[in-house]
């Protein structure tokens, strides 16, 4: 099976859709569509993976994934008692086409055609630039009518003016040449998220995919350009900055809660992937209350002592 074509539905009186999604992970599994998405993070975080990318995205984030792009969004545990009446995610999915075959031939469209062009790798807006975005995408979502086109071209407008621009995905990563493997990748991130706070056995998870150990290595190297490890360390770092963030538990404690038996490994593999001792990153979000350098999965590790 091939990653799962998403099928997005729209009333045919409309020329593109948008939704407010309320209930978390509704559509977290790896799969592709050949619309457009534009999406915001309203409330919550957790993990995300677009193409050959791995990170976690929090509440502000917004992300704009080109057409047939892989992706999947793993939200965070939630009081359900407390936030089942905040919206999740605000999302849009148009078609590169929706407002006219020619539209973007127009030199007037360039810098949306650049925009279109760069989203195929996946882009993130995060921070204050995302700030008028989010905005805008609640107008979208209010609209009615010709405004909200009108509404949407002004939030596509506003993405195309900003001048740093976050790509996710790798340049080299092909997304279009999806096979039968690839229902793997959705098992081993289903396992992972599963069962990354104890300890995985690698033989464990490449009976998972039905591969030898060795074969399972060379596998997850190839589809995704870092090895399992890597992968995994990924995962445990990125639920300590959650926990950090909770401000509920020692630091101890979230070591071992994140999956790490080493607290030695757990700093050095945090400030590594962060750029932050634990304390560091902890005091600069609560004590400071400025911005932190986000978890950083990209960066590649040369850390040999952490248990799969």
């Amino acid at each position: 099976m091939k990653p799962q074509l998403l099928k997005i539905t729209h009333q045919p009186v409309t020329s593109f859709s948008v939704r407010q999604d309320i209930i978390p992970n509704v559509n977290s599994r790896w799969h592709y569509h050949p619309e457009i998405e534009l999406i915001c993070f309203n409330k919550s975080g957790g993990t995300q993976f677009i193409g050959d990318h791995i990170k976690k995205f929090a509440a502000g984030d917004v992300v704009l994934l080109g057409s047939n792009l892989p992706h999947y969004w793993m939200f965070d545990e939630y009081l359900a008692d407390k936030d089942e009446h905040i919206p999740y995610s605000t999302v849009i999915h148009f078609q590169e086409n929706f407002i006219g075959e020619r539209f973007l031939l127009l030199p007037e469209s360039r810098p949306l055609k650049v925009l279109i062009e760069k989203s195929r790798q996946g882009i993130l807006i995060s921070g204050k630039a995302a700030e008028p975005i989010l905005s805008l995408m609640d107008r979208v979502y209010k609209s009615t009518g010709f405004k909200r086109i009108i509404t949407l071209m002004e939030c596509l407008s506003a993405l195309a003016d900003i001048e740093q621009l976050t790509l996710l995905s790798s340049i080299g990563f092909r997304y279009h040449e999806y096979d039968s493997e690839n229902e793997r990748l959705n098992a081993i991130y289903n396992f992972t998220l599963k069962n990354f706070m104890k300890k995985i056995e690698l033989k464990e998870i490449a009976a998972i995919t039905g591969l030898i150990p060795n074969s399972f290595c060379r596998y997850f190297k190839t589809r995704t350009g870092k090895t399992y490890n890597q992968f995994l360390l990924e995962i445990r770092i990125g639920y300590a900055c959650k926990l950090l963030l909770d401000n509920t538990q020692s630091i101890k404690q979230v070591c071992y809660e994140s999956g790490f038996n080493n607290f030695s490994c757990f700093h050095k593999s945090f400030k590594s992937i962060t750029g932050y001792t634990p304390q560091g990153y902890q005091n600069a979000y609560i004590k400071k209350h400025i911005p932190i350098k986000s978890f950083q999965p990209e960066r590649q590790l040369q850390i040999a002592d952490v248990d799969v």
